[in-house]
């Protein structure tokens, strides 16, 4: 039998919990609770009474597009098969064997994943605790001085997600700037996959930071998940770097047409964005009425804490047909939940309501 390189031997297995979620309310991917919009599915219905499928995807026109859309020039965009995709071609592309990368405490595990695989040396930052501006609300913030402790000679890369996930908390782009400028030489990917929900971007930093890398993904607010489609924004000699080891037809055409086809509608972007924020706003209000702390989220989710509670939370939420996420492994007694629509956000309550 084969032998595995001492890199897979070492990583402990990433199994998301997919199975037997047919006919329930998902709460527990962050995902668009709303579906996909409309008009992209009308979209691609038409789509494929062509030769779509029969033919070789084209990128050219899209990736102009998508460039104009987020106000960058064609070569600094680069289109993948999800924003694991575009983690994997950075990570690919920049670090080594020995090589160290710096990531959060918690945060999304496909960071730590591909850099295990390439067989670098993982650097850990931990958030801290602050009070928030209610009883039960709670803080997460990590400090510029905690990264920076963390980048060394051989720091390659640094994985800033931004709004983070599991927690939601957010990082300034005063910090953004501060590592960006203490480490010219690592890549510094701001991962922006909840972009939609809170509003803030590092682009503007794009233009005087070489070492700048930010990610896209249309698997949240856009309703896309199953599309996989991402994109990765940097200056043009790093996309091209990327390119030589990125599979030339990793997109498909369908994921092309259903992009386009979202980017042109804005205004139902906007419009989702205000319901999942009034959806994040009422659970906000619920979880403390029910004796549950919170982390503040700027996300499409909420972390709060379940304390001795959360296996009867969690079971009683799958019999009722409501599912969410255990996050113990991240924080104790933490668990997570995606901000939906108001109705949705309502059953959840009730399930609240049945273990007071």
């Amino acid at each position: 039998m084969p032998e595995p390189r001492t890199e897979i031997q070492r990583m402990r297995p990433y199994n998301p919990p997919t199975g037997n979620r047919g006919g329930k309310l998902r709460l527990d991917f962050n995902e668009n609770t709303g579906g996909c919009p409309l008009h992209v599915l009308k979209a691609v219905s038409e789509a494929l009474s062509k030769d779509l499928l029969a033919t070789y995807p084209d990128y050219e026109v899209a990736r102009q597009r998508i460039a104009d859309f987020f106000e960058v020039a064609e070569a600094q965009i680069l289109m993948a098969n999800g924003t694991d995709e575009a983690i994997q071609l950075l990570v690919n592309t920049f670090v080594g064997p020995g090589d160290e990368v710096v990531v959060l405490h918690p945060t999304y595990a496909m960071y730590r994943f591909y850099a295990e695989i390439a067989g670098a040396k993982i650097q850990e930052v931990s958030y801290r605790e602050l009070p928030g501006s209610e009883p039960l609300e709670r803080v997460l913030q990590v400090e510029l001085d905690d990264i920076l402790d963390k980048v060394g000679d051989r720091t390659r890369a640094i994985f800033l997600p931004n709004p983070n996930n599991p927690t939601g908390s957010t990082i300034s782009l005063e910090t953004i700037l501060g590592v960006l400028q203490a480490a010219p030489y690592s890549c510094v990917l701001i991962d922006e996959a909840y972009f939609d929900f809170w509003g803030v971007t590092a682009l503007a930093l794009l233009e005087r930071n070489e070492n700048l890398f930010i990610s896209r993904t249309f698997s949240k607010a856009y309703g896309l998940a199953g599309m996989r489609f991402g994109c990765l924004i940097s200056h043009a000699e790093n996309i091209s770097n990327m390119k030589k080891s990125h599979s030339p037809y990793s997109v498909n055409s369908l994921s092309i047409v259903a992009v386009l086809a979202a980017i042109q509608d804005r205004v139902w972007i906007n419009e989702y964005a205000v319901q999942v924020r009034q959806g994040r706003e009422l659970l906000e209000r619920e979880l403390p009425r029910h004796g549950y702390s919170y982390w503040k989220s700027h996300a499409n989710f909420i972390l709060f804490d379940a304390g001795d509670r959360a296996d009867a939370l969690l079971q009683r939420s799958l019999e009722s047909g409501v599912l969410i996420r255990d996050r113990r492994h991240d924080l104790p007694g933490a668990l997570r939940v995606t901000a939906g629509l108001a109705g949705q956000m309502e059953r959840f309550v009730s399930v609240l309501e049945e273990l007071r």
